[in-house]
């Protein structure tokens, strides 16, 4: 059967950060509040006229990544000041968290860069904005990634009970809460009909 084609919607991409000389030490963190975030190929092309006519020519590639945010206290917005004022390396990924492959990881975006434009739009009774602009090093690569638990939580929440919560032996979270699951039961669903022996049905309770 074929593939079907899905339409990549724009709240299902979303940019992670890291300093690169963190590598070694912490995992990518996600960018709060992102309203928009765009990465762009871009390569010139000429011509050169000879006797036989023209000559298509065409220039390297250039890589072009931007990202908007409502500005926080985070530190991947505190970093992006460090890299602009350091001139200090970064990785990005931009993570595609609907699209996924066979085993269930996640298509993304990786790149190596360095921020070359910060700019901060503060206006009275709004939240402050931030548009970034970086230096991207090389040539994005695409791959695929898992993102961890606690990645998820960034994105997303399960659903908790009232109890404290716990790590499990497995390392899953334990919470006294179950999610739902389609076809539950809950409390206003009406139990099924059983049949009496003289035909006519009887609701169990």
């Amino acid at each position: 059967m074929a593939n079907e084609t899905e339409v990549v919607q724009g709240d299902s991409i979303k940019m992670y950060y890291r300093r690169l000389s963190w590598a070694k030490e912490r995992v990518a963190e996600l960018v709060p509040y992102q309203t928009s975030a765009k990465l762009t190929f871009k390569r010139d092309s000429d011509s050169t006229k000879t006797k036989d006519g023209n000559v298509a020519t065409s220039a390297s590639l250039e890589p072009e990544l931007e990202l908007e945010f409502i500005n926080n206290s985070s530190v991947p917005a505190d970093e992006f000041y460090r890299s602009i004022i350091k001139n200090e390396k970064i990785e990005i990924w931009l993570v595609d968290i609907d699209r996924t492959n066979s085993v269930g990881e996640n298509f993304a975006w990786y790149t190596q860069a360095t921020v070359s434009e910060d700019e901060t739009e503060a206006k009275t009774g709004d939240a402050s904005e931030r548009s970034i602009t970086f230096s991207v090093v090389g040539t994005p690569k695409q791959g695929w990634l898992t993102l961890s638990e606690e990645q998820h939580a960034q994105i997303d929440y399960i659903f908790r009970g009232l109890s404290k919560v716990i790590s499990g032996e497995d390392g899953n979270e334990e919470n006294g809460g179950t999610a739902w699951k389609d076809g539950d039961e809950g409390t206003y669903v009406p139990k099924a009909a059983a049949p009496t022996d003289d035909g006519t049905n009887v609701t169990v309770e």
